[in-house]
């Protein structure tokens, strides 16, 4: 039988997990949502660690509100890659949240990251951005919203650490572009188009250049009010009751 695409894809994607972990040894069927979601680590990386490539990110231990929203925007058209929209339409948000939630439950070792290759004015310049900001510009720095750790704020800030050079100038780019959005109203959007296109490469580099701190967790609270209103902090997210504004 001639399969349609959406299935086609969801089939790939199940049979590339499964060939991943039949390559290691095949396990015993249980049902669980590790075995489930074999689909996931196929790209993303053994346990959610992140893909080799560059590209696609670390799962593990990013906030489980995050994780939900991304996986929501996919269905919603906020983000675009086919391969993630046709996976996820035919889920329900409850097993959304599962998904999530596991994920953000892993607590798995952090790569070390690559050695920089950029001037050092460019990251100088880059740590000037992530933790003062260009107040001419009304640019406020990274830790205002991301954590004075940069590794996020739970449940619905990601770190901005841990992550590759390559996905991070992706995503910043395609929040300047509109190819990526998030709740409204955007914040990172807005953010990403204040940069130029040199500081988007210097807080990129920088951040890329950056050792997880141990242990690598999420803030719970800032010390100060976020400087910008956004649709996916945790005061508009609802974060008391884990109810979609």
């Amino acid at each position: 039988m001639i399969c349609s695409f959406r299935r086609c894809l969801v089939l790939l994607a199940l049979g590339w997990g499964a060939a991943c972990a039949y390559g290691q040894g095949a396990a015993p069927f249980e049902d669980s949502m590790a075995q489930r979601l074999l689909a996931c680590t196929g790209c993303h990386g053994k346990q959610g660690r992140a893909g080799p490539d560059g590209y696609y990110p670390r799962l593990a231990g990013k906030p489980a509100g995050y994780l939900y929203n991304q996986l929501h925007n996919f269905q919603s058209d906020r983000r675009h890659y086919a391969l993630m929209v046709n996976l996820l339409e035919p889920l329900s948000d409850a097993y959304l949240r599962e998904i999530a939630d596991y994920f953000s439950a892993l607590d798995v070792p952090y790569l070390s990251p690559l050695r920089p290759t950029q001037a050092a004015r460019v990251l100088e310049r880059g740590h000037e951005l992530a933790k003062q900001g260009d107040a001419a510009r009304k640019l406020p720095a990274c830790t205002r919203c991301h954590g004075e750790s940069l590794m996020g704020l739970a449940p619905f800030i990601p770190s901005l650490l841990g992550l590759p050079r390559d996905y991070l100038n992706a995503q910043l780019g395609a929040w300047r572009s509109g190819e990526r959005r998030a709740q409204a109203p955007d914040c990172m959007a807005d953010v990403a188009k204040r940069l130029t296109p040199e500081d988007l490469s210097s807080v990129v580099a920088w951040l890329a250049a950056q050792p997880v701190p141990s242990p690598a967790k999420a803030a719970t609270t800032l010390p100060r009010p976020m400087p910008l209103q956004c649709g996916s902090s945790p005061e508009a997210m609802g974060a008391t009751t884990g109810a979609r504004p």
